[in-house]
């Protein structure tokens, strides 16, 4: 893969070319850029920078099919909102006692990396500008669990934002929001760690990090 022509080399240099497409957005009042953790999260930060806007998380957590963690049977975000893949479980059979066993654990996960990310700070979307991110968009299940959660805050307007998305992961996440705006749109996007150089996994004290980050120069820019 050639960086610049068909890939990135971090995230972080995905997210100040992500940027570069929102500079619309740039030092507008009642503007938010949401991350998802804990990849989403060093992307949206340089969105964040660069348009002068405070930057929070949205936490999601994949349902993993019990055995096969990597393939998603549904969805959970903040915000009680709980998405299913119905035809997916019944077609593997997977009962109920297994699903809430599963939503338990990962219910439990959300809880603990929202307190970890958020802590007790407010976050009151009610008729501003959300610019949702994430690294990447391979099936929209967990962006379209965010999304459901995110309309509940009735937000003025809803952007979903990222380096690079599956063509029809977007175009069935479209109608859920005000606008889409993905760099790169492959007709084979195979994993998405296949568009990075470097893609290693994100700690939670980077996470923690990058958010103080944002606040600091926040405060710097402001007085």
């Amino acid at each position: 893969m050639e960086i610049g022509q068909r890939g990135f080399y971090s995230r972080r240099e995905a997210g100040q070319r992500l940027a570069q497409a929102l500079l619309t957005y740039q030092h507008c009042r009642e503007v938010w850029v949401l991350a998802l953790p804990r990849g989403g999260v060093p992307v949206a930060y340089e969105v964040a920078i660069a348009l002068g806007a405070p930057l929070e998380v949205w936490v999601v957590r994949k349902l993993g099919v019990p055995g096969q963690a990597e393939l998603a049977m549904g969805a959970i975000a903040a915000g009680g909102v709980c998405l299913l893949n119905r035809p997916l479980i019944e077609k593997l059979g997977i009962d109920d006692t297994a699903l809430r066993q599963v939503i338990a654990a990962e219910q439990r996960e959300l809880i603990r990396r929202q307190h970890c990310y958020r802590g007790d700070r407010p976050l009151n979307l009610h008729n501003q500008t959300v610019i949702l991110v994430d690294d990447g968009i391979a099936t929209g299940f967990t962006c379209r669990a965010a999304i459901a959660a995110l309309r509940q805050q009735q937000p003025a307007r809803l952007i979903l934002a990222t380096p690079v998305a599956a063509p029809s992961a977007l175009e069935s996440l479209a109608p859920w929001v005000d606008q889409t705006v993905s760099l790169l749109q492959p007709a084979r996007l195979g994993a998405i760690s296949l568009w990075y150089t470097q893609f290693g996994q994100t700690t939670d004290e980077e996470v923690r990090r990058l958010l103080e980050a944002v606040i600091s120069h926040r405060s710097r820019t402001d007085n």
